[in-house]
């Protein structure tokens, strides 16, 4: 698996592949990993706590002999020399980490208008709950906080029947998407063009929620937490904490989600309860969810602090070191767009038009004009585009060039939103995470 970058080594509960960690040290792997411990005579293992469990969901059966098994060893199911694993429900996703598991689409498998479940990507920071441990009928969510006036705990089927239900269609995006292209390069997950997907998500409007329980006149922040277990294992810590600004967490598109299109959400994506927050950074749209807070302040969450899902405030050069306070929370997304037909590669007869589409989006905004370009951005065609379906849905759009003659060509894609901001030619200004990257997509396109 390709590890990600830094500088330093990173420490055990960091974003990390398991052959990476079982490469270091096969026997501290067994204890990062699965909480294991090896005894030194008989190179055997025990587990401790949920180490065993976490095993038994990750190879997908019952380890019959795991007394048995020596230490340092991956097991079979995840060690194929191509692909560690597969992800159950999951289609053609490229996997850049498996321990947390991350996982992007290509480019032409996001063709649709709404992304299919199985080719939405996977974004996570901790552990994914054990399938046993979830039962949709008992799960429950508690609404409290500082700014809450009445505490209150709701089942599932609780949410379902007390309030109403809403469809959008919302595209989610993660913050770092794009962060390959950063140079120097930047730690995380080395993501691409697909840590993106628009789907038709079903739920309660979180505001309604919120509302039934008390919001005071102090509440500044709504803050989320999940059921998903820190890479460590240890059970006081949690993955990711995050949350919104009151204003994002009332607007309609705001959803707590049980359903995306039209059936349960993939246990990847959130299963059974999510935040939907479209527009923003997929980190603010919580998994699994078990808890909302109303803050009285910033929510000071996991992965709120620090440099985590912040930009500086001012352009620095690459490699700059950025004191946290000159940091900002990302909140609406840039403007940005992507080809999704035809496949970057082909070979195109000369002569005969091309048709080309995408989609564009543009964070809280909409996008107003998508233009093509095959001549390295020299000059640009227009675009036919879309409204969207509804706010915070992507957009799509069409296009037909033509090549003046044989030989290799790339096709750019660049959007404007309804500010009049334009995506950049090239990768905008670096930043210490790697996030917000939102250059012109290309393609390749072999003319023949």
């Amino acid at each position: 698996m390709k590890a990600p970058h830094s500088s330093e080594s990173p420490s055990p509960a960091e974003e990390q592949g398991l052959h990476e960690i079982y490469a270091r040290s096969g026997e501290t792997a067994d204890a990062t990993v699965w909480g294991r411990k090896i005894d030194p005579l008989s190179r055997r293992g025990f587990f401790k706590g949920m180490g065993l469990s976490a095993m038994t969901a990750a190879v997908g059966a019952e380890i019959v002999f795991s007394d048995q098994m020596p230490g340092g060893l991956i097991p079979a199911a995840l060690a194929q020399s191509n692909v560690p694993f597969t992800i159950p429900g999951k289609d053609g996703l490229l996997i850049l980490n498996d321990r947390p598991i991350n996982a992007e689409t290509p480019a032409h498998f996001l063709d649709d208008d709404i992304t299919p479940a199985s080719r939405f990507f996977v974004r996570n920071n901790g552990l994914t709950p054990l399938p046993e441990s979830i039962s949709p009928d008992q799960w429950t969510l508690e609404i409290a906080g500082e700014a809450c006036e009445r505490p209150t705990k709701f089942t599932l089927p609780e949410l379902k029947a007390k309030f109403q239900h809403y469809t959008y269609q919302i595209q989610l995006e993660c913050g770092g998407n794009g962060r390959s292209e950063f140079n120097p390069p930047t730690h995380g997950n080395q993501w691409t063009i697909g840590a993106v997907g628009c789907a038709n998500w079903t739920g309660v409007r979180l505001r309604d929620v919120l509302e039934s329980c008390g919001i005071r006149k102090n509440a500044v922040y709504v803050g989320y937490h999940g059921a998903d277990t820190h890479l460590s294992g240890d059970p006081k810590k949690e993955s990711i904490s995050r949350g919104v600004p009151m204003h994002k967490a009332l607007e309609d598109e705001s959803l707590i989600a049980f359903a995306m299109n039209g059936e349960d959400i993939p246990l990847q994506n959130g299963h059974p309860l999510r935040m939907v927050t479209g527009g923003w950074p997929a980190s603010t749209s919580g998994k699994w969810l078990t808890k909302l807070e109303i803050r009285d302040r910033v929510h000071d969450g996991e992965k709120m602090g620090g440099d985590s899902y912040k930009v500086p405030k001012y352009p620095v050069a690459p490699g700059t070191k950025v004191p946290e306070e000159d940091m900002v929370i990302i909140e609406s997304m840039p403007v940005k767009s992507i080809v999704t037909f035809p496949q970057s590669g082909i070979s195109h007869e000369l002569g005969k038009p091309l048709a080309c589409r995408g989609h564009a989006w543009a964070g809280d905004l909409e996008v107003s004009e998508v233009h093509v370009s095959i001549d390295f951005g020299v000059t640009w065609i227009k675009a036919d585009l879309k409204k969207p379906a509804n706010r915070l849905a992507w957009q799509r759009w069409n296009a037909e060039v033509r090549f003046p003659k044989k030989g290799y060509y790339e096709i750019w894609s660049r959007a404007v939103d309804s500010n009049g901001q334009s995506q950049p030619m090239l990768v905008p200004g670096w930043n210490p995470k790697g996030y917000l990257n939102n250059a012109c997509h290309r393609i390749a396109v072999q003319a023949v």
